[in-house]
Protein backbone atom coordinates (compact mmCIF):
# COMPACT_ATOMS: atom_id res chain seq x y z
CA UNK A 1 0.00 0.00 0.00
CA UNK A 2 1.78 3.00 -1.00
CA UNK A 3 1.38 6.64 1.07
CA UNK A 4 -0.94 9.60 -0.07
CA UNK A 5 1.10 11.93 -0.96
CA UNK A 6 -1.06 14.21 1.44
CA UNK A 7 0.24 12.32 4.53
CA UNK A 8 2.52 14.48 5.32
CA UNK A 9 0.76 17.60 5.28
CA UNK A 10 -1.60 16.01 7.71
CA UNK A 11 1.14 15.44 9.57
CA UNK A 12 2.69 17.88 9.66
CA UNK A 13 -0.47 20.04 10.09
CA UNK A 14 -1.00 17.84 13.73
CA UNK A 15 2.30 18.35 14.89
CA UNK A 16 1.95 22.30 15.06
CA UNK A 17 -1.81 21.89 16.39
CA UNK A 18 0.19 19.84 19.05
CA UNK A 19 2.74 21.92 19.87
CA UNK A 20 0.79 24.96 20.06
CA UNK A 21 -1.44 23.18 22.45
CA UNK A 22 1.48 22.29 24.99
CA UNK A 23 1.46 25.39 26.75
CA UNK A 24 -2.47 25.45 27.11
CA UNK A 25 -2.35 21.89 29.09
CA UNK A 26 -2.06 21.40 32.51
CA UNK A 27 1.22 20.06 34.15
CA UNK A 28 0.23 16.43 34.11
CA UNK A 29 -0.40 16.20 30.59
CA UNK A 30 2.83 17.91 29.24
CA UNK A 31 5.36 14.54 29.50
CA UNK A 32 2.60 12.53 27.24
CA UNK A 33 2.33 15.57 24.40
CA UNK A 34 5.65 15.41 24.52
CA UNK A 35 6.23 12.23 23.10
CA UNK A 36 2.96 12.58 20.90
CA UNK A 37 5.03 15.35 19.56
CA UNK A 38 8.00 13.58 18.97
CA UNK A 39 6.50 10.48 17.44
CA UNK A 40 4.15 13.10 15.27
CA UNK A 41 6.88 15.06 14.01
CA UNK A 42 8.60 11.63 13.30
CA UNK A 43 6.19 10.46 11.36
CA UNK A 44 5.97 13.62 9.15
CA UNK A 45 9.57 13.21 8.40
CA UNK A 46 9.45 9.48 8.00
CA UNK A 47 6.33 10.21 5.24
CA UNK A 48 7.66 12.90 3.66
CA UNK A 49 10.75 10.84 2.74
CA UNK A 50 8.79 7.60 1.46
CA UNK A 51 6.53 9.70 -0.62
CA UNK A 52 9.52 12.06 -2.09
CA UNK A 53 12.56 9.82 -1.90
CA UNK A 54 11.43 6.33 -1.90
CA UNK A 55 11.06 3.35 0.59
CA UNK A 56 15.27 2.75 0.29
CA UNK A 57 16.30 6.09 0.57
CA UNK A 58 14.00 6.29 3.58
CA UNK A 59 15.03 2.71 5.07
CA UNK A 60 18.72 4.25 4.65
CA UNK A 61 17.59 7.41 6.50
CA UNK A 62 15.74 5.25 9.55
CA UNK A 63 18.39 3.37 10.25
CA UNK A 64 21.09 6.48 9.67
CA UNK A 65 19.67 8.83 12.25
CA UNK A 66 17.60 6.76 14.47
CA UNK A 67 20.32 4.17 15.04
CA UNK A 68 23.05 7.18 15.10
CA UNK A 69 20.70 9.04 17.62
CA UNK A 70 20.30 6.27 19.90
CA UNK A 71 24.20 5.28 19.52
CA UNK A 72 25.55 8.85 20.17
CA UNK A 73 22.70 8.40 23.29
CA UNK A 74 24.19 5.52 24.78
CA UNK A 75 27.59 6.70 24.15
CA UNK A 76 26.69 9.97 26.29
CA UNK A 77 24.89 8.45 28.98
CA UNK A 78 27.63 5.77 29.79
CA UNK A 79 30.60 7.78 29.12
CA UNK A 80 30.04 11.16 29.08
CA UNK A 81 31.45 11.15 25.49
CA UNK A 82 30.97 13.76 23.39
CA UNK A 83 28.03 15.56 25.78
CA UNK A 84 29.13 15.46 28.93
CA UNK A 85 27.79 13.51 31.52
CA UNK A 86 23.37 13.54 32.10
CA UNK A 87 21.05 11.31 32.89
CA UNK A 88 17.44 10.43 31.74
CA UNK A 89 14.48 10.51 33.90
CA UNK A 90 11.58 8.42 33.74
CA UNK A 91 8.98 11.21 32.56
CA UNK A 92 9.70 10.32 29.03
CA UNK A 93 8.04 6.74 28.76
CA UNK A 94 10.13 3.87 28.43
CA UNK A 95 14.11 3.63 28.32
CA UNK A 96 17.07 1.30 26.21
CA UNK A 97 19.71 0.95 28.74
CA UNK A 98 19.25 3.91 30.28
CA UNK A 99 18.14 6.39 26.80
CA UNK A 100 14.25 7.42 27.00
CA UNK A 101 12.91 5.43 23.95
CA UNK A 102 11.61 8.29 22.36
CA UNK A 103 15.17 10.49 21.80
CA UNK A 104 16.52 8.52 18.63
CA UNK A 105 13.25 9.92 17.16
CA UNK A 106 13.76 13.11 18.19
CA UNK A 107 17.04 13.28 16.29
CA UNK A 108 15.74 11.50 13.64
CA UNK A 109 12.39 13.94 13.02
CA UNK A 110 15.21 17.09 13.25
CA UNK A 111 17.90 15.63 11.13
CA UNK A 112 15.52 15.22 7.92
CA UNK A 113 14.62 18.32 7.53
CA UNK A 114 18.08 19.39 8.30
CA UNK A 115 19.45 16.81 5.65
CA UNK A 116 16.65 18.14 2.78
CA UNK A 117 17.77 22.21 3.68
CA UNK A 118 21.57 21.26 3.07
CA UNK A 119 21.79 19.32 0.30
CA UNK A 120 21.55 22.18 -1.95
CA UNK A 121 25.06 22.87 -1.21
CA UNK A 122 25.26 19.09 -2.15
CA UNK A 123 28.42 20.03 -4.28
CA UNK A 124 30.54 20.73 -1.10
CA UNK A 125 29.26 17.72 1.21
CA UNK A 126 31.65 18.13 3.68
CA UNK A 127 30.49 22.25 4.09
CA UNK A 128 27.46 20.98 3.80
CA UNK A 129 27.24 18.10 6.43
CA UNK A 130 29.35 20.81 8.84
CA UNK A 131 26.19 23.27 8.02
CA UNK A 132 23.76 20.20 8.94
CA UNK A 133 25.42 19.50 12.44
CA UNK A 134 25.27 23.83 13.28
CA UNK A 135 21.40 23.43 12.76
CA UNK A 136 21.25 20.78 14.96
CA UNK A 137 23.39 22.00 17.44
CA UNK A 138 21.96 25.19 17.23
CA UNK A 139 18.72 24.00 17.88
CA UNK A 140 19.46 22.22 20.89
CA UNK A 141 20.35 25.57 22.40
CA UNK A 142 16.44 25.73 22.64
CA UNK A 143 15.87 22.05 23.62
CA UNK A 144 17.91 21.58 26.28
CA UNK A 145 16.77 24.13 28.34
CA UNK A 146 13.25 23.35 28.03
CA UNK A 147 13.90 20.02 28.46
CA UNK A 148 16.37 19.88 31.54
CA UNK A 149 13.04 22.73 33.07
CA UNK A 150 10.85 20.23 32.73
CA UNK A 151 12.57 17.02 34.60
CA UNK A 152 13.50 15.13 31.40
CA UNK A 153 16.85 14.35 32.02
CA UNK A 154 19.60 16.54 34.72
CA UNK A 155 23.13 16.97 33.80
CA UNK A 156 25.80 16.35 36.70
CA UNK A 157 27.66 18.99 38.28
CA UNK A 158 30.97 19.25 36.41
CA UNK A 159 31.89 23.08 37.10
CA UNK A 160 32.67 23.42 33.53
CA UNK A 161 31.63 26.41 31.13
CA UNK A 162 27.78 26.48 30.61
CA UNK A 163 24.98 28.44 28.56
CA UNK A 164 22.14 28.95 30.20
CA UNK A 165 22.91 25.82 32.09
CA UNK A 166 23.58 23.73 30.06
CA UNK A 167 27.28 22.47 29.55
CA UNK A 168 29.13 23.63 26.64
CA UNK A 169 30.55 20.57 25.96
CA UNK A 170 26.67 19.36 25.37
CA UNK A 171 26.90 21.92 22.47
CA UNK A 172 30.08 20.57 20.69
CA UNK A 173 28.96 17.14 21.41
CA UNK A 174 25.82 17.98 19.10
CA UNK A 175 28.04 19.68 16.39
CA UNK A 176 30.29 16.64 16.07
CA UNK A 177 27.27 13.97 16.01
CA UNK A 178 24.93 16.15 14.10
CA UNK A 179 27.59 16.49 11.23
CA UNK A 180 28.33 13.37 11.12
CA UNK A 181 24.72 11.92 10.82
CA UNK A 182 23.83 14.70 8.58
CA UNK A 183 26.99 13.36 6.26
CA UNK A 184 26.01 10.27 6.31
CA UNK A 185 22.34 11.01 4.76
CA UNK A 186 24.57 13.26 2.08
CA UNK A 187 26.26 9.95 1.19
CA UNK A 188 22.48 8.16 0.08
CA UNK A 189 21.71 8.49 -3.31
CA UNK A 190 18.88 10.90 -3.84
CA UNK A 191 17.71 11.42 -7.39
CA UNK A 192 14.61 14.15 -5.84
CA UNK A 193 14.75 17.26 -7.76
CA UNK A 194 15.83 19.80 -5.78
CA UNK A 195 15.60 23.84 -7.08
CA UNK A 196 18.48 24.77 -9.48
CA UNK A 197 21.61 26.18 -7.90
CA UNK A 198 21.46 29.60 -9.08
CA UNK A 199 18.19 29.98 -6.92
CA UNK A 200 17.45 30.23 -3.05
CA UNK A 201 13.65 29.12 -4.09
CA UNK A 202 11.99 25.98 -2.16
CA UNK A 203 11.26 23.49 -4.29
CA UNK A 204 7.72 21.72 -4.45
CA UNK A 205 9.76 18.70 -2.49
CA UNK A 206 10.87 20.69 -0.16
CA UNK A 207 7.88 22.64 1.49
CA UNK A 208 6.82 20.25 3.83
CA UNK A 209 9.86 19.94 5.82
CA UNK A 210 11.32 23.50 4.98
CA UNK A 211 7.87 24.91 6.78
CA UNK A 212 8.78 22.55 9.56
CA UNK A 213 12.05 23.63 10.07
CA UNK A 214 11.07 27.12 9.99
CA UNK A 215 8.17 26.20 12.23
CA UNK A 216 10.36 25.08 15.01
CA UNK A 217 12.84 28.22 14.88
CA UNK A 218 10.11 30.84 15.30
CA UNK A 219 7.72 28.83 18.06
CA UNK A 220 11.24 28.10 19.50
CA UNK A 221 12.03 32.00 19.68
CA UNK A 222 8.05 32.63 20.61
CA UNK A 223 7.41 29.86 23.00
CA UNK A 224 10.99 30.82 25.37
CA UNK A 225 10.12 34.58 25.51
CA UNK A 226 6.03 34.20 26.51
CA UNK A 227 5.48 30.82 27.54
CA UNK A 228 8.75 29.82 29.10
CA UNK A 229 9.93 33.14 30.47
CA UNK A 230 13.58 32.33 29.01
CA UNK A 231 15.07 35.42 27.25
CA UNK A 232 18.00 34.50 27.43
CA UNK A 233 17.42 31.21 25.63
CA UNK A 234 15.46 32.91 23.29
CA UNK A 235 18.13 35.62 22.12
CA UNK A 236 20.63 32.96 21.81
CA UNK A 237 19.05 30.24 20.76
CA UNK A 238 17.25 32.60 18.32
CA UNK A 239 20.64 34.42 16.96
CA UNK A 240 22.74 31.23 16.89
CA UNK A 241 19.69 29.06 14.85
CA UNK A 242 18.57 31.84 12.85
CA UNK A 243 21.93 33.01 11.55
CA UNK A 244 22.65 29.17 10.40
CA UNK A 245 19.49 29.07 8.51
CA UNK A 246 20.32 31.89 6.52
CA UNK A 247 23.57 30.52 5.94
CA UNK A 248 21.95 27.43 4.84
CA UNK A 249 19.32 29.37 2.70
CA UNK A 250 21.95 31.44 0.61
CA UNK A 251 23.74 30.81 -2.86
CA UNK A 252 26.94 30.08 -1.73
CA UNK A 253 29.35 30.72 -4.83
CA UNK A 254 30.62 27.12 -5.13
CA UNK A 255 26.97 25.83 -5.69
CA UNK A 256 27.05 26.89 -8.94
CA UNK A 257 28.78 25.03 -11.70
CA UNK A 258 31.05 26.70 -13.84
CA UNK A 259 29.87 27.23 -17.48
CA UNK A 260 33.31 26.92 -19.25
CA UNK A 261 36.36 24.52 -19.14
CA UNK A 262 38.82 25.67 -17.12
CA UNK A 263 42.11 26.25 -18.97
CA UNK A 264 44.05 28.50 -21.18
CA UNK A 265 41.37 29.21 -23.72
CA UNK A 266 38.61 29.36 -20.70
CA UNK A 267 40.92 32.82 -19.77
CA UNK A 268 41.13 34.57 -22.81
Amino acid sequence: MSLTPRAPHLLAAATILAQIAYPLMPDHALDALTIIVVVLFFLTSTTHAAVTRGLAWTAGYVVIAVGGGLGVELLGVHTGVPFGHYSYGTSLGPRVFGVAAVIPLAWAMMAYPTYVLVRRHRRTPDRAALLGGLVLATWDLFLDPQMVGAGHWAWAAAGGPALNGIPISNFLGWLLAGTVMIGALLALPDRTPEPEPTSARTSASEGVPMVMLCWTYLSSVLANLTFFGRPGVAAIGGVAMGATLVLALRRWRCDVPARYPAGPRARR
